[in-house]
């Protein structure tokens, strides 16, 4: 598991530069491309099918994300003192970045749901969790110890800069990303990757919509236009009745002894 945690250490990385070089609007929908990216993975990897009218409800789909996400960053964009910005380097890391996050989440996928010959038992998803936990925090203390150590002026204050501003709300939210790490696993045990990225697609659309009713958000024009490229994509997605022409798909010398088949996910 240590391949996955190095991928996602690279993809985190590589999102600060690319936020430091580009503005928000265009990292955002830069970085929806990392839906098409990893339908591309698991073609490739894992010998995935998937019909045209699935490939388009996929670029529709990052379409629609990026316009309803776009609504909330325009009005942060007025900042006029900027560091100097450069637009090669941020498209470069935001490509390099959904990549990764590709590779991580289809390599993650066919961990998960590998079955090994010589094993009496198949590994649960706790154990893969942990497995895939441990990684990730020894990676990220090394990076810690890295970046406190190569610090040129450290205060009085910097043994305990690590836990300042840990308030009991911090804890409830870390608690929160905890909890939907599992569900994440979970999901991509039981579905894939792809799935994975719709449901987060609508989750935008949950949050907004519940930011509405408890605090008063208003909607906008732009907001229901991306809200409705979301939902109608998922439908088409889940719901594709184009059987009997198949799509691209990647084709190996010798075809693998199983073909993992989408199911649909909402009722026709």
């Amino acid at each position: 598991m240590v391949i996955p945690a190095l991928l996602y250490l690279v993809q985190n990385s590589l999102l600060y530069i690319a936020l430091s070089n580009l503005s928000a609007p265009l990292f955002q929908v830069t970085y929806q491309g990392k839906l098409v990216t990893t339908a591309i993975v698991s073609v490739l990897m894992l010998q995935r099918r998937y019909s045209t009218q699935q490939w388009i409800c996929l670029v529709v789909l990052s379409i629609g994300v990026a316009i309803v996400v776009l609504e909330k960053q325009e009005e942060k964009e007025k900042d006029s003192n900027k560091p100097v910005q450069s637009l090669t380097l941020g498209l470069a890391s935001v490509t390099i970045a959904c990549l990764s996050s590709a590779l991580a989440g289809v390599y993650f996928e066919k961990v998960l749901k590998r079955k090994d010959a010589d094993a009496t038992q198949p590994v649960s998803l706790w154990m893969r969790n942990m497995q895939l936990a441990f990684f990730s925090v020894v990676i990220a203390l090394l990076q810690t110890f890295y970046s406190s150590s190569s610090s040129s002026s450290p205060d009085a204050n910097s043994a305990s800069s690590f836990w300042h501003g840990f308030t009991a709300w911090v804890w409830i939210l870390v608690g929160l990303q905890a909890g939907g790490g599992l569900l994440v696993a979970a999901v991509i045990k039981y579905a894939d990757n792809v799935l994975k990225g719709l449901a987060t697609g609508v989750s935008v659309v949950v949050a907004t919509v519940a930011s509405t009713v408890l605090f008063r958000t208003p909607l906008s024009t732009q907001f229901t236009a991306g809200a409705t490229l979301i939902l109608g994509a998922v439908y088409l997605f889940s719901n594709n009745n184009n059987n009997n022409v198949p799509g691209w798909k990647w084709r190996r010398s010798s075809p693998p002894k199983t073909l993992v088949e989408m199911k649909p996910i909402l009722p026709k």
